[in-house]
């Protein structure tokens, strides 16, 4: 069976390549915020779903807290596990699939981490996993893309320059997902890979939600947390309890 996208991508170099500009400083104020927002107790454990190289993870840990990251990645994961100690952990698991029962105080599933899959029925059994995971008064914090405004400001074209390559980046919209495709050449060689994230609104995550036994006690636009606005905001950033609890 052919990898998926994401397992191509996600293992290879280049992905770290094109995104090593990410945030570290936005990334340590958007946690800053959530758990000044959520107040987790000093002793609570967290999970990281799809922790990437464990950026979130490593400050949530540095913060105090026992943190668990998992991602599909062999590589991010590789390089994640250098910063491990004996409130910080890292293992390879797909979301999709049940890691740990009643144990977590939190989950977080950042920065677009969800929306790889082909069908609802797997991004719902994925919420199902989560929510397994946390104990009976667990919180799942869900932050994803506004696809509303993506949809409405797509730059179909762009080329990025980093470490002496040019990413030439193209992007649409079609079957219900939000599609970029990259190509260069390096050392001789041409590449290319894909990204594809389904294009989920708010209503398409209350009704995953409701499916997976969530129910949504908040939800925010930014990482100040400031009020969604459909046509306006950057992200969708879902704070969740579990409907029975």
């Amino acid at each position: 069976m052919p990898k998926k996208w994401f397992q191509n991508w996600f293992n290879s170099p280049y992905y770290h390549i094109l995104y090593q500009q990410r945030n570290d400083e936005e990334a340590e104020f958007f946690i800053d915020n959530l758990c000044a927002h959520l107040k987790p107790g000093s002793g609570s454990r967290l999970l990281d779903i799809a922790c990437g190289r464990g950026r979130h993870a490593v400050y949530l840990n540095k913060k105090g807290y026992d943190v668990t990251g998992i991602d599909l990645s062999f590589s991010s994961i590789r390089f994640a596990q250098q910063f491990e100690n004996e409130k910080l952990h890292f293992y390879v698991h797909d979301m999709r699939y049940l890691f740990y029962i009643n144990y977590f105080d939190i989950a977080f599933n950042l920065f677009t981490s969800f929306g790889y899959f082909e069908t609802e029925k797997d991004h719902v059994n994925a919420l199902k996993t989560f929510r397994k995971s946390l104990n009976k008064d667990g919180i799942l914090v869900l932050d994803y893309f506004n696809s509303e405004k993506i949809m409405r400001n797509l730059t179909q074209q762009e080329v990025k320059h980093a470490d002496g390559i040019d990413f030439y980046i193209s992007k649409k919209v079609a079957g219900g997902k939000i599609i970029k495709s990259i190509s260069f050449e390096h050392k001789n060689k041409d590449f290319s890979f894909k990204e594809e994230v389904k294009a989920f609104t708010f209503a398409d995550f209350e009704k995953m939600f409701q499916k997976s036994g969530f129910k949504i006690i908040n939800y925010f636009g930014d990482y100040s947390l400031n009020a969604f606005e459909e046509t306006r905001s950057d992200r969708l950033i879902f704070i969740c309890s579990k409907a029975d609890a």
